[in-house]
């Protein structure tokens, strides 16, 4: 029992790449590369069925070299102020503090001023700057308890005892410590 015409409604009996019948409700009908019919669930057709919102443009890129140096600046003087208050306050020096001084001035810096490299050599040596003041400074606070006079006279007209007793304070772990600040510093720039 062989037939010779293909039996009504069968949309395959043409064979591959044969006419498909318009109304067999294939979306494919009119073969590859044809255009697929909106609101078919596929989110990439374009029409009113898209489920899916477009994607958000780029953030815009940050290059403002300039803010970024004044930022980290002013978080430096900033930073060492706070280093040095505490560590006059309590008469002790945190020197893992200062790690947290490198890579605030680092962060922000990198924050404000982008990915640009010469930012994160720049917080480095101003973290290596900021914890040097902020030593000072602590040195200054408690130089000023223990003589009796105000902190702004010890730093403004007795500079040089305070870099005397920096001198005569510092050891290896110093140096260490501000080696781990620059470092935080420019991992930081190059983080944020």
């Amino acid at each position: 029992m062989s037939q010779s015409v293909p039996p009504p409604g069968n949309p395959y009996a043409n064979g591959p790449g044969g006419p498909v019948p318009p109304g067999s409700g294939n979306p494919y009908a009119n073969g590859p590369g044809g255009p697929v019919p909106p609101g078919s669930g596929n989110p990439f057709a374009g029409g009113p069925g898209n489920p899916f919102a477009p994607a958000p443009p780029a953030p815009p890129v940050r290059d403002a070299l300039g803010l970024g140096l004044a930022a980290a600046a002013g978080t430096a003087i900033a930073a060492a102020a706070i280093y040095g208050g505490i560590a006059g306050a309590i008469e002790s020096e945190i020197s893992f503090a200062a790690i947290g001084v490198g890579f605030v001035i680092g962060w922000v810096a990198g924050k404000v001023g982008g990915r640009n490299p010469i930012l994160a050599v720049v917080s480095a040596v101003l973290a290596l700057a900021a914890v040097y003041l902020g030593q000072i400074f602590g040195i200054a606070i408690i130089g000023a308890d223990e003589f009796n006079v105000p902190v702004t006279e010890m730093l403004f007209d007795n500079f040089s005892l305070l870099t005397d007793a920096w001198s005569a304070s510092k050891d290896v772990m110093t140096f260490l410590f501000f080696a781990l600040a620059a470092f935080a510093a420019f991992s930081g720039a190059k983080k944020a």
